[in-house]
């Protein structure tokens, strides 16, 4: 027989949300002390770890393989029927993310940080309750890390069978020969790369003038010229009208690209047109959080206009990250604790100017800072300097993509303001130029450093030279 016992907990913070912004924030708390509890509605991880960065990137990394063994004669490598299967793929996804999970459980465990499942209901400014039980914890702060969902458009059809979210087909046991993807921004990017890879049609559909759109307009190009020698069609300037059922169970997506109507048949629609906010029944009526467009508003230091509810991540204004989302909270929990324990009010500015950027299509794209074209709308005078990745060696030997370095540097100084990379390992790398800009490092100091040859990371040496 199921007990009515209400139970109450007080604690000096507790969390709502357990994604890369959460369990980051609790750890922080509990390293200061801080009696933590962490509340979550699902699993340990959010989004990123369970629906987003890590299960796209393993299904990612298998499809990249499959495409390398086939092309991997010219390399002395000879496979001989080979197939993929996104079933065993699956698998494996699944075993990444329970092992990840479980080192997120036991980073809990040690940091005697409470976990409860359940969804949360702030019901004042010091009380959060789970929603259906009787569960009651009193807090002295209260940090909203809830993330985001796939976005929905209301779209005639959107509603039919095999018309997906990245939620949805990131679950998906079978591979659709014929994969519309309608938004060319990074998560549309990154599935057309593991379905270009699968040797599957893919066919995109952007409503702004080029993918990619908030990133350096060099990238938006090269990349839509390799996807297209991928057999990629890439249709921007675009907007997707309907979506019907075409014929032997297939989709029909009909769409108007320069004032021609146009359509587009596949297997699967894929809807990948950004993210919104998960704060769907988390506040009680009465508890006024002031927000914009969806999103929380916060202070420099993640304060809403309750000065004890603090929000990070996804559900506040800027970069939808999760090492953004983590940064930001972590820094909150750093105010809560200066507050609750009397300790030095100053905090060193967060910087989020210099929150890297990352695609990881094939090449891999990594950009930080300004852009040249960003640089020009400030009215702030630069250089830019930009490497060939062709003429890397490590590039070369490894049969890699056509790819740059390109760096923005201020014309007097030559202090890095920006960097955007196009190549392997990009992803990596990218932390270079961050150190530089958050250092103030010069063009000069950056040719400096000895890099190993060879290595991808020779061409930060030619490209600062």
């Amino acid at each position: 027989m199921e007990s009515n016992t209400r139970i109450d907990k007080k604690y000096d913070l507790v969390i709502i949300g357990a994604g890369p912004a959460g369990y980051e924030a609790a750890r922080e708390a509990s390293s200061r002390g801080m009696k933590t509890a962490l509340v979550e509605k699902q699993e340990l991880g959010g989004t990123c770890l369970n629906r987003g960065c890590i299960p796209t990137k393993t299904i990612l990394h298998s499809a990249e393989l499959f495409a390398q063994m086939k092309d991997g004669e010219q390399l002395g490598v000879k496979a001989e029927h080979l197939s993929f299967d996104m079933e065993r793929a699956q698998k494996r996804k699944e075993e990444v993310l329970s092992q990840l999970r479980s080192g997120i459980e036991l980073l809990m465990k040690k940091g005697k940080v409470d976990v409860y499942y359940g969804k949360a209901v702030i019901n004042s400014r010091h009380e959060v309750q789970l929603e259906g039980k009787d569960i009651f914890l009193s807090a002295e702060n209260i940090l909203i890390a809830t993330g985001s969902v796939p976005s929905v458009p209301k779209l005639p059809g959107i509603h039919l069978p095999n018309v997906l979210t990245s939620d949805d087909i990131l679950s998906k046991k079978e591979v659709y020969p014929r994969l519309t993807i309608i938004g060319g921004g990074v998560i549309g990017m990154e599935f057309a790369s593991i379905y270009s890879a699968l040797g599957c049609k893919v066919t995109v559909i952007e409503f702004l003038d080029r993918i990619l759109a908030n990133m350096d307009k060099e990238i938006s190009q090269n990349l839509k010229m390799i996807l297209k020698k991928r057999d990629v069609e890439i249709h921007t300037g675009a907007s997707a009208e309907e979506i019907l059922e075409g014929e032997n169970g297939g989709l029909v997506c009909r769409y108007q690209e320069k004032n021609v109507e146009k359509t587009a048949e596949s297997d699967a629609v894929l809807i990948a047109i950004g993210r919104r906010v998960c704060t769907e029944g988390l506040f009680a009526e009465g508890l006024d959080i002031a927000t914009e467009r969806g999103r929380i508003l916060v202070n420099e230091y993640g304060q809403t206009n309750i000065p004890n509810i603090y929000a990070a991540g996804d559900v506040v204004p800027g970069v939808q990250l999760a090492h953004a989302a983590s940064a930001r909270s972590t820094y909150a929990v750093a105010h809560m604790a200066q507050n609750l324990f009397g300790q030095e009010k100053s905090l060193p500015p967060l910087n989020m100017d210099v929150v890297p950027g990352c695609v990881y299509t094939n090449p891999e794209i990594g950009c930080v800072g300004l852009t040249q074209e960003e640089a020009k709308k400030r009215g702030v005078s630069v250089i830019v300097k930009k490497y060939p990745m062709s003429a890397n060696g490590k590039t070369v030997l490894s049969g890699q993509e056509r790819g740059f370095i390109k760096v923005v540097a201020e014309a007097q100084s030559h202090k890095i303001l920006g960097a955007q990379m196009m190549c392997a390992r990009a992803t990596d790398m990218i932390s270079e130029f961050g150190t530089a800009i958050v250092n103030e490092l010069t063009l000069e100091q950056m040719a400096g450093v000895i890099r190993p040859h060879p290595s991808f990371s020779e061409g930060i040496t030619e490209a600062v030279r």
